[in-house]
């Protein structure tokens, strides 16, 4: 080829879990836009046929043999086109795989290198390891392929398949989000890029897959580390892209320091050349215009964009038409209603107000005149009653004792079995509204508060609920009112719990951090608070396990992220 320019076609889709499909839909229909749009090369994400992550369905030999037709029939309609699809393949074992389709057929198949097996990731658990890099050959074009935690670590496979005369490198991946997540991706491939000197693409996948977001932000940049594409963030979108593969290799020639490298590799790194194709069809149309997506700034516009995407791909792919909640009105409960809002449109939610004697007017106006704000249903029912009943029925057992937490627990216990009676009759979801803070340290009730389907600010500390509440504009006598639970007269959060601007302080460095108790009074923090909160957080492990899924924000999720065992007896 004497033009070393390639038109590239990075499909940023939202596949669902299974539903192999929906997901071979999604792939065809992206082959044929890229065409239509004179894309010589399409990438679609890691695992992509299939979801991602398949977790167990990996075990059955009917599943992989079904995601291997679906990529079987790709093939045969993909045409002059080339287009790398994600996939579980199974040979002598079970790989995390890479597909080249061209020419009615699967022309290769790179297998992942680098497995993760830390956080929210379980790869060794299903996958075995690749043996090295992989090339194929577009006429006189070498392109090297990767699979999302092969181009995380420096060093091979990726610098093994430019020393190997790769000028572009091809990442297929599923990362899940954490706040920021996606700049620390960026920064970190441009690095690869420039380490290189070949152009990079990563091509992300986006959306919803029970607690994990996908987030997107697919991009392309060149041998110096600039971006010269970028796909929006948390959006199904097609991102085409002319890239000069001819600049890579000039700068190779200019800069020898690459060449140590290449000498010691000996012309025989452990990189497979997987297929030798012919030159691809030139390009035709003019060309794009260079997408490059502005960000979502602040960090709150990003971290409620991707809970709202949560939220909506959790009910729809679960084939739920509407969600209920408890609303009280603190700022939890509101935060919820709005996301909800957001996510699904106001007439797929309700909200239910249910008071009690201790419930304060101010709260109930203001939960009632939210709702109406945000256009949802809201339901009445006083728990006045029920909470009499319950009374009178324990009275006998429970004479002479005094009043304590046991009938705090009963009133949420009551309006938890209001919920998941409306979800019973009506095939609601009921979102729970409990925040990280509270999850921590058990400042919630089993059956009660914790009763429901999805927890969508479970990975949310209390102090980025406030940034959050502000971000969405809720009313300001719900983001100024003290916290309270409202389950007994006068009742505050902080006469059980330290300020929640110490608590999450604590939280950050005993959950995100694993720190012990001396590291963290090392800090500063009081050591009477961070005594009280570690030993609140090691007894609600219990809790935690049965709380519903939530949406992974930070970078150490409870259940996916941190496990730890129940019974446990180290303490700091």
């Amino acid at each position: 080829m004497t033009d070393r320019t390639l038109r590239l076609a990075l499909h940023q889709i939202n596949p669902t879990v299974g539903d192999l499909a929906g997901n071979e839909a999604k792939i065809r229909d992206g082959i044929a836009a890229a065409r239509a749009a004179g894309a010589q090369l399409s990438l679609f994400p890691e695992l992509a046929v299939t979801g991602y992550p398949p977790e167990d369905l990996l075990l059955k030999e009917h599943f992989l043999r079904d995601a291997r037709a679906v990529v079987d029939r790709l093939a045969g309609e993909v045409g002059e086109h080339v287009a790398i699809v994600g996939f579980p393949e199974r040979a002598e074992d079970v790989f995390n795989a890479a597909a080249v389709l061209h020419g009615g057929a699967v022309q290769a198949v790179y297998r992942k290198v680098l497995l993760p097996n830390y956080g929210v990731f379980d790869e060794q658990r299903y996958f075995q390891v690749g043996v090295g890099g992989g090339i194929v050959e577009l006429g006189d074009l070498r392109i090297g392929l990767t699979i999302c935690e092969d181009i995380w670590e420096p060093g091979p496979p990726a610098s093994d398949e430019a020393a190997a005369g790769a000028t572009l490198i091809v990442n297929l991946s599923a990362s899940p989000y954490h706040a920021g997540k996606g700049m620390e991706r960026e920064r970190m491939v441009a690095q690869r890029a420039r380490d290189s000197l070949a152009v990079v693409a990563f091509c992300a996948m986006v959306g919803g897959q029970d607690e994990l977001v996908f987030d997107g932000q697919s991009f392309v940049c060149d041998h110096t580390g600039t971006v010269l594409a970028r796909a929006g963030q948390f959006v199904e979108e097609m991102l085409v892209v002319d890239v000069d593969l001819g600049a890579g290799a000039q700068a190779r020639l200019r800069d020898t320091s690459h060449r140590p490298g290449v000498r010691r590799a000996g012309g025989a790194a452990p990189v497979q050349t997987l297929a030798r194709l012919e030159a691809p069809p030139p390009r035709t149309g003019p060309a794009p215009a260079r997408r490059v997506a502005e960000l979502l700034a602040p960090l709150e516009a990003e971290v409620y964009a991707a809970l709202v995407l949560g939220l909506a791909d959790y009910v729809a792919k679960n084939g739920f038409r509407h969600v209920v909640l408890g609303l009280s009105g603190g700022i939890d409960s509101a935060l919820v209603a709005a996301i909800a809002v957001d996510a699904l449109g106001p007439e797929r939610v309700t909200a239910v107000v249910m008071p009690s004697p201790y419930s304060s007017s101010d709260t109930q106006s203001d939960a009632r005149e939210l709702a109406r704000d945000l256009g949802i249903e809201c339901l009445e029912y006083s728990i006045a009653g029920p909470m009499e009943a319950f009374d009178a029925l324990l009275a006998a057992t429970f004479a002479g004792r005094e009043r304590d937490i046991t009938e705090e627990n009963l009133q949420a216990r009551i309006r938890g079995n209001l919920l998941m009676a409306l979800s019973n009759k009506f095939g609601w979801l009921v979102l729970t509204t409990g925040n990280k803070s509270e999850m921590s340290v058990g400042y919630s009730t089993l059956y009660g508060d914790m009763a429901g389907g999805f927890a969508v600010i479970k990975d949310c500390p209390k102090t980025l609920v406030y940034r959050l509440a502000e971000h969405r504009g809720l009313p300001r006598s719900i983001i100024e009112r003290a916290p309270s639970a409202e389950l007994r007269p006068g009742q505050r959060d902080e006469d059980s719990l330290p300020p929640y601007e110490l608590l999450d302080r604590i939280l950050e460095g005993y959950v995100e951090q694993d720190l012990g108790r001396e590291d963290l009074v090392a800090r500063g923090l009081p050591a009477e608070d961070v005594e009280r909160v570690l030993r609140l957080v090691d007894r609600a492990e219990y809790k935690r396990r049965q709380a519903p899924p939530g949406i992974k924000i930070t970078t150490r999720a409870f259940g996916r992220d941190r496990r730890m065992p129940i019974t446990n007896r180290y303490r700091g």
